[in-house]
């Protein structure tokens, strides 16, 4: 099994983007890329070349579905795993966005004293690489 290291975050809001980068880098000991759109992500993938992506659903311009599915057009990165972080969290909102190939769904508020160890069993019940 690949040991996660290096996540990609994309989230457009500045407060969440502080918060997890303090429960993931901080905390969780992760090495973190924090960018503030998928248009960003999509921009920087290619230099940190993430483990795993985490994508806020609702942002400006790129939502986090739709950087998934740009993401994924590269051959490159079409098996990167990804999780996907939001407020709707209604069971049909969450399968919609499992049936895109995330892995799981994280609900916010989440919190962040558990944000790393969630994120690592879900990377240890999901990826078998």
């Amino acid at each position: 099994m690949i040991k996660l290291q290096r996540i990609m975050h994309v989230e457009d809001e500045p407060d969440i983007q502080l918060i997890t980068k303090i429960a993931l880098q901080d905390m969780g000991g992760f090495e973190l890329l924090s960018c503030c759109s998928g248009e960003q992500a999509l921009a920087e993938i290619e230099r940190f070349l993430p483990d795993l992506l985490l994508l806020d659903v609702m942002m400006p311009g790129l939502n986090g579905p739709d950087t998934l599915i740009a993401i994924r057009q590269n051959p490159k990165f079409e098996k990167i795993p990804a999780l996907f972080m939001t407020a709707k969290v209604q069971p049909s909102e969450i399968d919609e966005l499992i049936a895109l190939g995330a892995l799981d769904v994280i609900p916010k508020p989440f919190n962040p004293v558990t944000l790393s160890d969630d994120i690592r069993a879900i990377w240890n019940t999901h990826t078998h690489i």
